[in-house]
């Protein structure tokens, strides 16, 4: 199969899988090429990004008719918005005459105008004005109309999919947005407060290797684990979904002030591919982590806070300062310095660190999980089956093992 400028074949799938044993106390981890070669970013785009759930925005940006968010999906421009009988929409940000984008960053707006010849849609997508065409001949413009997406709300967030095919996200992940609702309740309250932006060079699976592992906590992040309970830390796996969970530590920690705190747990969700669900220790808070490929050694990273109000009371922006100033360059130098590593001969993979039953928050199983999905969606590049991510997928049973 072509992608972009590569050949997928069966026997690059075969190499590229090569030391990845569906038990992880038997894997190696993914192999390097798959980080540094360009080829494994333009199948990733469409084997990845192409056919999952990306994460757009908080329903509070899409409550009203006319409400719209533009935003970018595998490289190709996305539009969502609230149509007159409050239905969500998606489309393709491409006006049906000659291609140009139609609206840009967010707002809310009557008709979707066309800002290169006017051409004019309603919120449903259909054609309602397209200036100097009543007297071309078969021209009918009842029978235009843009190219729809797949969208879905899922626990308080929204959601496209370019793939049609695809199951429901709250198919997919069965039990996520339960799980998220309890131990965070108060997440519909909370509003958009802060976002914060980073250019990273490194491979966007590297961001994702990191961030689903704390078997480096104790070496990277000494401020971190005085935070929270490292004896609690619990990493499970599901379908597409993993989480990690730790109490919150009790005593002065090295981080940020939490001797005010309403939140008493560090939880995180991550969900297939790239989108990371957290909520720290403090007030009320949600936070949500993209991670968006920006080419094979390049990756865009946007951290948006949800909090009580708009205005951070002190020990919010202490601990936004925390993550900003402290985390994130933390661990914006690891994954470069890994990525930096791939590219030399130095390195082909690595074996994972598999041990849940004696020390779950340093075991490496979350990372491996991750593996077997990407492996999963390349192959399905050679074989032309997507992954249907029901109850009973491949990946459960790789998480089965994980936790055995």
């Amino acid at each position: 199969m072509v992608v972009g400028m590569a050949t997928l074949t069966e026997d690059e799938i075969r190499a590229i899988a090569a030391g990845y044993h569906e038990d992880p106390a038997r894997s190696m981890s993914l192999r390097a090429e798959a980080y540094t070669d360009p080829k494994w970013h333009a199948v990733d785009r469409q084997s990845i990004f192409g056919r999952t759930w990306q994460w757009v925005c908080h329903v509070e940006q899409l409550t009203k008719p006319g409400d719209y968010v533009s935003t970018t999906v595998a490289e190709t421009p996305i539009l969502v918005v609230r149509d007159r009988s409050r239905r969500l929409r998606a489309f393709y940000n491409v006006c049906k005459h000659r291609a140009h984008e139609l609206l840009s960053g967010s707002g809310t707006t009557r008709t979707i105008v066309c800002p290169y010849h006017a051409w004019t849609y309603d919120l449903s997508g259909a054609l309602v004005g397209a200036r100097q065409t009543d007297q071309l001949t078969a021209f009918d413009k009842t029978e235009i109309c843009l190219d729809q997406i797949q969208v879905e709300e899922f626990c308080g967030f929204v959601y496209v999919n370019l793939d049609p095919t695809a199951p429901p996200l709250a198919r997919q992940a069965p039990d996520l947005a339960a799980e998220i609702t309890q131990r965070a309740p108060d997440i519909a309250n909370l509003t958009h407060a802060k976002r914060l932006h980073y250019d990273v060079r490194t491979n966007w699976k590297n961001v994702i290797d990191n961030f689903l592992e704390c078997y480096h906590c104790h070496v990277a992040h000494k401020e971190f684990v005085s935070l929270v309970d490292m004896d609690t830390y619990d990493v499970k796996t599901h379908g597409i979904w993993s989480s990690h969970f730790a109490d919150a530590g009790t005593s002065e920690n090295a981080a940020y002030d939490v001797s005010d705190a309403t939140v008493t747990e560090h939880a995180v969700w991550w969900l297939w591919p790239n989108t990371c669900l957290l909520r720290y220790p403090g007030r009320g808070n949600f936070m949500v982590f993209q991670v968006l490929p920006a080419g094979p050694d390049r990756t865009v990273e946007t951290w948006d806070f949800f909090l009580e109000s708009t205005e951070l009371n002190e020990a919010e922006k202490e601990s936004v300062r925390y993550i900003d100033e402290v985390l994130q360059v933390q661990d914006i130098d690891l994954v470069e310095s890994v990525q930096r590593g791939m590219s030399t001969p130095a390195f082909d993979q690595g074996r994972i660190v598999y041990d849940p039953a004696r020390a779950p928050g340093l075991s490496e199983h979350g990372v491996h999980h991750f593996h077997g999905l990407v492996l999963e969606a390349y192959r399905s590049l050679v074989t032309g089956s997507g992954r249907t991510a029901d109850a009973e997928a491949p990946a459960t049973a790789v998480q089965a093992t994980a936790r055995s």
